[in-house]
C-alpha cells in the first residue's frame, strides 16, 4: 500500500488525513527502518507493507471506536514500535496516549521518534505490565486499553483489564479468530471486572487478510491481588 493509497483507503472509513499528518507517517516509516538497523523493532520494513501492515492495521482500532468525540485517554500494554497507539494518536491529535514495553530499548526509539514527530500528551514507560497495573497512580485510570500481537487473551486480560476504568473498554487486537481462544478467557474476563462485548472483523485492502478487535468492557473493579507477580500470568493464565 503506498502511501498515497493509504490516504485514501483511510477516507473510506471517513478519516481525511493533512499533509502534515502524511509528513509524521513518512518520518515514522523513515526512523521505523534506521532504528531498525539497530534494534529489533519489526520484521516488515518494506515501505508498501509498513503503510498497510502497520499504519493502516494499527487504525483499524478507530473503525471499532470513535476516538474523535472526546479526549480520551489511551495505554498501548506492550506497545513494541509504537504499535498501535502512534498511529492513532496522529490521526486523532486529542487523544492522550501511555505506552509500557519492558524493553528499554524500544521506549529510547519510542521517545526519540514523539520528540520527531512533535506529538503532544504522550507518556512512556519502562515497566513490566504486571508492575505497572498494581502501581495506583496507572490502575483503573484508562478509558481505553489497548494490546496487539503480544499475548493469549487469558494472559493479556490480566496485563490489561486492571488499567482500565469502570465502564472504559479493553480493545485487543488479534490477527487471526479463535473461539478456542475467547472461551479459554471467560474466567479471567469474570473475574477480572469484565464483560466481553463483541468480536470484530476488519478486513485490510487488498489482501484477504482479517483482524479481529476483541472488545471488553470494564463493568466492576478489578480484585486487588491481580495482576500477579511479573511472569506469573504467563506461565500460570487464569483459565
Amino acid at each position: 500500500m503506498k502511501p498515497e493509497v493509504f490516504k485514501l483507503e483511510l477516507e473510506k472509513y471517513g478519516i481525511s488525513l493533512t499533509e502534515k499528518q502524511m509528513q509524521q507517517f513518512a518520518t515514522y516509516f523513515e526512523m521505523l527502518v534506521e532504528w531498525n538497523e539497530k534494534i529489533n523493532l519489526t520484521a516488515i520494513t518494506d515501505c508498501e507493507e509498513v503503510y498497510l501492515k502497520h499504519f493502516f492495521d494499527s487504525i483499524t482500532l478507530a473503525f471499532a471506536e470513535d476516538f474523535s468525540v472526546e479526549k480520551y485517554h489511551l495505554c498501548d500494554v506492550g506497545s513494541g514500535a509504537g504499535f498501535p497507539s502512534i498511529p492513532l494518536k496522529i490521526v486523532f491529535p486529542q487523544l492522550a496516549i501511555t505506552i509500557v514495553d519492558s524493553l528499554n530499548k524500544r521506549i529510547k526509539f519510542l521517545t526519540e521518534l514523539v520528540t520527531a514527530l512533535e506529538l503532544d500528551n504522550v507518556s512512556l514507560y519502562h515497566d513490566r505490565a504486571e508492575t505497572f497495573g498494581q502501581n495506583p497512580k496507572f490502575r483503573e485510570q484508562f478509558d481505553f486499553v489497548t494490546a496487539r500481537a503480544v499475548a493469549r487473551l487469558a494472559v493479556l486480560n490480566e496485563l490489561c483489564l486492571p488499567l482500565v476504568k469502570k465502564g472504559g473498554h479493553f480493545l485487543a487486537l488479534k490477527a487471526a479468530k479463535s473461539d478456542e481462544e475467547l472461551a479459554e478467557a471467560k474466567k479471567s474476563i469474570a473475574l477480572l471486572g469484565g464483560k466481553f462485548v463483541e468480536e470484530k472483523a476488519v478486513s485490510l485492502p487488498f489482501t484477504d487478510d482479517q483482524r479481529f478487535i476483541i472488545d471488553i468492557k470494564k463493568t466492576k473493579e478489578t480484585p486487588n491481588k491481580y495482576p500477579r507477580k511479573p511472569g506469573t500470568p504467563n506461565k500460570k493464565p487464569l483459565i
